[in-house]
C-alpha cells in the first residue's frame, strides 16, 4: 500500500511540475501501476495479433511480395481485400482505444486515491474500473459520434477545394491546374484529420479520471470532462486549458514514443532476416515461435512504461479541479482536526 501523501502536496502545478510529479509517482509505484497496465496491454497484444492472423486468412495477397503487381494484373479482388482489411483493423483500432479508456480509469483510481491520502489497491482500482466499464462504453459512444462531426467539419474545405480543383481543371482542359488543387486539397484534407484526432484525444483527455472519482452518468461525464477542460487557468496564451493540455500531452506522447521504438528493436532484428521489418508480408514470413516470444517481451516493457500517460492524466484532471473548484482548499477542509 502506497504512503498517506500530505495535504500540502494539492497545490496548482506548473506544467514541469506536473511531468516531474508524474515521472516520480510512476518511479515509487512501479510495482502496482505495472500490475494495472499489463492485463490491458496483454489483451491488446492478443487482440493485435489475432487481427493480424486474420488479416492474412481474409486478404493473402496483401501480405505477400509484389503486391503492386498483383493489383495491376487484378484490381478487383486486390480492392475487395484492401476494404476487409481497412474494415478489420479500423475496428480494431476502436477497440484498442476502448481499451485505452479502460487502463486509463484504472490506473487514475488508484493515482488519485493515492494523492488524496486514500489509497486502495490495484484490485480495488480494477474493481472501480469494471463497475464503470458500461457508463465508459457510453461516453465513448459519444466521443465517437460528436468526434465525427468534427472530423468532416475540418476536412470538408481540403475535399472542397480538391473537388472543385478536378471538376475545374477537366473543364477548362487544364490538368496541371486539376492536378495541383486536387494534391493542395488532398494535402489540406490530410491536416484536418491530424487535427481531428490531436481535438479528439485532447477533447476526452480527463473522460476516464471523471468516471474514476465522480458517479456521474454518461451524457455528464461527457460534459463535465468538456468543462474541466475548457476556457482559461492563467492569464496569457499558456494559461489556456487545452494549450497546456497540448503541451502535456504532445511532451508524454514523445516520451512514450521513444520507449516504443526502443522496445520495437528486438522484433525488427527478428524480422530482418526475412524482409523489410516494415512490409506486412515480413511478419507473415517470420516463424511465430521466433516472433511471439520476443512480441511478449515487448509486450511486458511497454506494460512498465505505458502508465506514465495514465498517471499524468490523473495528475492534470487532479490539477484542473484544484485550480477550478479549490480542491486543495476542501481536501484541507475534510482532513483537519477538529477544534479543542
Amino acid at each position: 500500500m502506497s504512503p498517506k501523501p500530505a495535504v500540502a502536496e494539492l497545490r496548482p502545478l506548473a506544467m514541469g511540475e506536473m511531468i516531474d510529479r508524474a515521472a516520480t509517482f510512476w518511479r515509487s509505484h512501479l510495482k502496482s501501476l505495472f500490475l494495472l497496465s499489463f492485463g490491458f496491454t496483454l489483451v491488446n497484444y492478443i487482440a493485435t495479433k489475432t487481427a493480424l492472423v486474420v488479416g492474412q486468412r481474409l486478404a493473402p495477397q496483401l501480405y505477400m511480395g509484389d503486391a503492386e503487381s498483383r493489383a495491376l494484373q487484378d484490381p478487383t479482388v486486390m480492392l475487395q481485400q484492401a476494404s476487409v482489411t481497412l474494415v478489420l483493423w479500423s475496428a480494431l483500432f476502436l477497440f484498442l482505444l476502448w481499451m485505452y479508456w479502460l487502463a486509463t480509469l484504472a490506473t487514475s483510481r488508484y493515482v488519485l486515491a493515492a494523492q488524496l491520502g486514500e489509497p486502495v489497491r490495484p484490485a480495488e482500482a480494477l474493481q472501480r474500473c469494471f463497475s464503470r466499464a458500461g457508463t465508459l462504453t457510453g461516453v465513448y459512444l459519444l466521443s465517437l459520434g460528436w468526434s465525427t462531426l468534427v472530423t468532416v467539419v475540418l476536412m470538408l474545405p481540403g475535399l472542397l477545394l480538391a473537388g472543385v480543383g478536378i471538376v475545374g481543371g477537366v473543364a477548362a482542359g487544364s490538368n496541371t491546374l486539376a492536378a495541383v488543387l486536387g494534391i493542395g486539397g488532398a494535402l489540406l484534407a490530410s491536416l484536418g484529420m491530424v487535427a481531428a484526432v490531436l481535438w479528439y484525444m485532447l477533447r476526452f483527455l480527463l473522460v476516464p479520471p471523471v468516471l474514476a472519482m465522480e458517479d456521474l452518468g454518461a451524457w455528464e461525464t461527457f460534459r463535465r470532462s468538456g468543462q474541466l477542460l475548457s476556457g482559461r487557468v492563467a492569464p496569457g496564451f499558456l494559461g489556456r486549458v487545452m494549450v497546456r493540455a497540448m503541451i502535456l500531452f504532445t511532451v508524454v506522447s514523445l516520451i512514450l514514443i521513444s520507449v516504443q521504438l526502443v522496445s520495437g528493436l528486438p522484433s525488427w532484428l527478428a524480422m530482418m532476416p526475412y524482409g523489410n521489418p516494415f512490409d506486412p508480408g515480413t511478419m507473415a514470413r517470420t516463424p511465430q515461435l521466433l516472433l511471439v516470444p520476443v512480441e511478449l517481451i515487448q509486450t511486458v516493457a511497454q506494460s512498465l512504461f505505458t502508465p506514465i500517460n495514465f498517471v499524468f492524466c490523473a495528475l492534470f484532471y487532479l490539477d484542473m479541479r484544484v485550480r477550478r473548484e479549490a480542491l486543495d482548499l476542501e481536501h484541507q477542509l475534510d482532513v483537519a482536526p477538529p477544534a479543542a
